[in-house]
């Protein structure tokens, strides 16, 4: 019994001793999680941190440590190796970027599809519509089992119509007719086409020689009916429309092109369409018209397509896949996924050694077989981040890190065949900007209302206005603060990059 007793308090301490481990091992965890930057704690305890902050509020800095004025959490300290010299990358062990399935292309050169295939769909050719009337009042004697959606052929009989007014002209034309005064007998006739009588009822008048009231509405031309309103027994007064036919020879397939891709589009371009129903065989067409409206729900512009339909296959309501021809075009590349478009910029992770990660904003073109065309930002060569990336832009977001601007002048133009590619790994050129101080009056969502003094290189004087800036640009400032900034000039107007406090109004 005494050996049993003297192991109990090994056992407790063994267990205690575990669940130390396995607390130890589930914060490590969690702070792997929170922010990705993975070291030994021997080399944690000799680091000294350059400054504590709170994730939530990345702006603000503390000299030590302690619990956060804003959140009911503990600062997290900052050390001069989660950076890089600029402050301005991330850096995430290798092991973590690997469990959190990161993948990184390399940006390219190459060819962009200059087609464009979108959605459409078939509808009937407005150009090709005939509309049935009643000639005169009368009552609906009969009628011949049609409907909307039949089929028809020109001549088809719709409707036995009794048109009592017209029984007292045709009796008066035939009693003239037979006084043999060619005069009169042609002007009672033109009175009975002037009645809404056709040439085919006058000439039945004359060959029967007695008045014939009751008339058959028939199709003027075929195709489908797309409207009938013609009943037994029915009153019809004249002029009242008792069926539209829509013509089939020829029927309109409208393409809904994105209006971002909208400028590839022109009349009389050619285009081919193709049907699920008939994988193996293409509708060549052209463009016929580009809708003026822009779609509200979609933002899709309408582009109107003629085909020929002399089988009567092609039916309104059906699905195509519309292919516009275009000329490719060699272009800088990286696949779509890579882009985080925020809605006022575009932004890539740029994956550089040692695990390290940075935001910069990028200008792109065209969009095309998963490729996106890069006008501006990076060159040949250079790693992006494909898989993964919106966990690094958090990361750097909760770091307080920045975005690298886009240089004021574009990096690289649209390439053509015989232009030079770019060595890979060449930086991208630093843009020019300017800088000036001056005084916040107003902080919008994203805007800031700045007062300042001349700035010789643009030649402006000094004057209050409005500058675009990126949220976290301004964090920490308030109105009457005294900044000094520094901004570059953009088709949209003058756009902030960098700005700091110089001294507080009082």
């Amino acid at each position: 019994m005494t050996p049993a007793r003297s192991r109990t308090p090994v056992i407790v301490a063994g267990a205690a001793a575990l669940v130390l481990v396995a607390g130890a091992g589930g914060y490590g965890l969690a702070r792997l999680t929170a922010k990705p930057v993975a070291m030994a704690p021997s080399e944690t305890s000799e680091r000294k941190p350059l400054y504590w902050y709170d994730p939530m509020v990345p702006g603000q800095h503390f000299d030590k440590p302690g619990k956060s004025p804003f959140m009911d959490m503990q600062l997290i300290p900052k050390y001069a190796d989660e950076a890089d010299a600029g402050g301005d990358a991330v850096r995430i062990d290798p092991s973590a970027a690997q469990n959190l399935g990161l993948r990184t292309v390399q940006v390219r050169e190459g060819r962009l599809p200059g087609g464009l295939t979108v959605p459409g769909t078939v509808e009937f050719n407005q150009r090709d519509v005939a509309v049935v009337q009643a000639r005169a009042s009368g009552f609906v004697q009969k009628v011949y089992a049609r409907a909307p959606g039949d089929v028809i052929a020109a001549g088809a009989p719709l409707a036995d119509i009794l048109v009592p007014d017209w029984g007292g002209a045709q009796a008066e034309y035939l009693a003239v007719r037979r006084s043999g005064d060619p005069a009169l007998a042609s002007a009672a006739r033109q009175r009975l086409k002037l009645l809404g009588m056709s040439e085919g009822l006058v000439q039945a008048v004359e060959r029967a020689g007695q008045p014939r009231t009751t008339i058959t509405v028939s199709a003027p031309s075929g195709g489908a009916i797309t409207r009938l309103d013609v009943r037994a027994g029915m009153t019809v007064a004249m002029g009242q429309t008792l069926a539209e036919i829509n013509g089939l020879d020829r029927v309109w397939v409208s393409a809904a092109v994105p209006e971002a891709l909208a400028g590839k589009l022109r009349p009389g371009q050619a285009v081919d369409v193709s049907f699920a129903a008939w994988p193996d065989e293409r509708f060549e067409g052209r463009v016929q018209a580009i809708l003026p409206q822009v779609q509200g729900d979609s933002r899709t512009v309408q582009a109107r397509i003629e085909l020929a339909n002399p089988q009567g296959r092609l039916r309104p309501g059906l699905f195509a896949t519309v292919a516009f021809d275009g000329a490719e075009k060699r272009a800088l590349l990286v696949p779509s996924e890579a882009v985080i478009r925020t809605g006022r910029r575009a932004i890539v992770m740029l994956a550089g050694g040692d695990g390290r990660y940075q935001a910069i904003e990028v200008r792109t073109g065209e969009d095309a077989g998963g490729q996106t065309e890069i006008l501006a930002g990076l060159v040949a060569g250079q790693l992006v981040v494909a898989s993964g990336q919106f966990l690094v832009d958090s990361e750097a977001s909760l770091s307080g890190l920045q975005v690298r601007p886009l240089p004021a002048e574009p990096v690289m133009a649209p390439m053509s065949d015989e232009a030079t590619p770019a060595k890979p790994g060449t930086p991208t050129p630093a843009a020019k900007l300017l800088t000036a101080e001056g005084r916040v009056e107003m902080i919008d969502k994203d805007a800031v209302t700045l007062s300042h003094g001349p700035v010789p290189a643009t030649g402006w004087p000094a004057m209050t206005m409005a500058f675009q800036a990126d949220t976290h640009l301004l964090k920490g400032l308030k109105v009457g603060d005294r900044v000094s900034f520094a901004f570059e000039r953009t088709p949209q107007g003058a756009s902030l990059r960098k700005i700091s406090k110089t001294e507080t109004a009082r």
